[in-house]
């Protein structure tokens, strides 16, 4: 197969960087009539994408064109979050973006945080993709594919043609070893292996950081491990659900999230150093499970939070600077949103402040 990215940026919102970021791809992949086109433009366009849209199929000469905007963009090239800007991927050989139809398989996604039913979204294939919005969370969102704008917010494919490597990384520093959740009210967790559970929060922090006013919730965690208990923390088996707040009166802690009596938790905490190592955990899982001898992919998505951009990495992307230590010259696509979406625990869940990563490997070459 072919596949080759393109970034263009300017000044203003124009449908010219479509045009040219779909030009850069095609030159580069050497393709005078890509099957499909991935494009991503940032939140400016997001009033009225539809001009960089047609722009986009124009300049490809096809119909197969979806994307979203998002706060940001980026390829292998360079990543933009404070200028207009458009990134796509050019697909070739036997490689397209196809509607589901029913059918078996890794189905992508692109929703509009207003456009989220959970009942739509954990149902059906196993799914992977992001959430588009800008750096705020409050829009406005645009969601496309056949080369229009979709006004439902939402759209699903597959991307045939290739065999895909689908890994998470959830990036955390564990606080804590997973104790029973004892007693919940709602949100609110009371009580953790016999202790109120801002208790057994609290001590597992800096001093500097245990008052009540002084708590990090914002980079707080809390993880339900799922599987054996035996090995889940090492290997990531886990769900995040971040901290909203924490109630010194009762002392309890509210979490974005449904707990239930008996299921286990620890606390963790975002940090860049933590996400940095377990996107390296990530690649070498996913280089482990190639499906030829191989194994080297034609094309990279990756779908991580505004969060853990380079905002997070103190102006570095480290997740793409990992990958493209591990493959060097991979043409890679993605943008910085406000959710992600991956199959985790045998079922469809939204993330929050990680990195999903999709490897594509044509299957002419996997095949071999």
């Amino acid at each position: 197969m072919k596949a080759a990215t393109g970034l263009a940026q300017g000044r203003q919102p124009d449908a010219a960087l479509a045009a040219r970021a779909v030009e850069l791809a095609m030159d580069r992949a050497d393709l005078r009539h890509p099957t499909a086109v991935l494009l991503y433009l940032t939140s400016e366009f997001a009033t009225d994408p539809q001009p960089a849209i047609s722009a986009a199929a124009r300049a490809a000469g096809c119909l197969q064109v979806a994307g979203c905007t998002a706060a940001g963009v980026f390829t292998e090239e360079d990543w933009v979050l404070d200028a207009p800007a458009a990134a796509a991927l050019v697909l070739g050989g036997g490689c397209g973006l196809h509607p589901t139809h029913g059918t078996a398989g890794e189905t992508l996604t692109f929703a509009a945080p207003n456009a989220l039913d959970m009942h739509w979204l954990t149902t059906g294939n196993p799914r992977f993709g992001g959430v588009s919005g800008d750096a705020t969370g409050q829009g406005p969102y645009s969601v496309w594919s056949g080369a229009r704008v979709q006004s439902a917010g939402r759209t699903e494919m597959r991307i045939n043609g290739a065999h895909l490597r689908i890994g998470i990384s959830q990036g955390v520093r564990l606080l804590s070893k997973p104790a029973p959740i004892e007693t919940v009210s709602g949100h609110d967790l009371h009580t953790l292996g016999g202790e109120p559970a801002l208790t057994t929060l609290v001590r597992e922090l800096p001093l500097s950081s245990r008052a009540p006013a002084r708590i990090p919730t914002h980079l707080l965690m809390a993880g339900l491990p799922f599987g054996e208990l035996e090995g889940a923390l090492e290997e990531g088996r886990y769900h995040l659900l971040p901290v909203v707040g924490v109630n010194p009166d009762d002392k309890s802690v509210t979490v974005a999230g449904s707990l239930t009596p008996g299921q286990s938790l620890f606390w963790a905490l975002r940090h860049p150093q933590a996400a940095e190592q377990d996107m390296e955990a990530m690649l070498h899982r996913l280089q482990g499970r190639a499906p030829d001898e191989a194994g080297e992919p034609d094309f990279a998505l990756m779908f991580p939070c505004i969060g853990r951009g380079p905002w997070f990495y103190g102006g570095q992307d480290r997740d793409i600077q990992a990958l493209k230590r591990h493959f060097p010259g991979l043409p890679l696509l993605g943008f910085y949103g406000n959710g992600e979406i991956a199959h985790l625990d045998g079922a469809n869940r939204l993330l929050q402040y990680s990195t999903v990563l999709v490897l594509g490997q044509g299957m002419e070459a996997a095949d071999v």
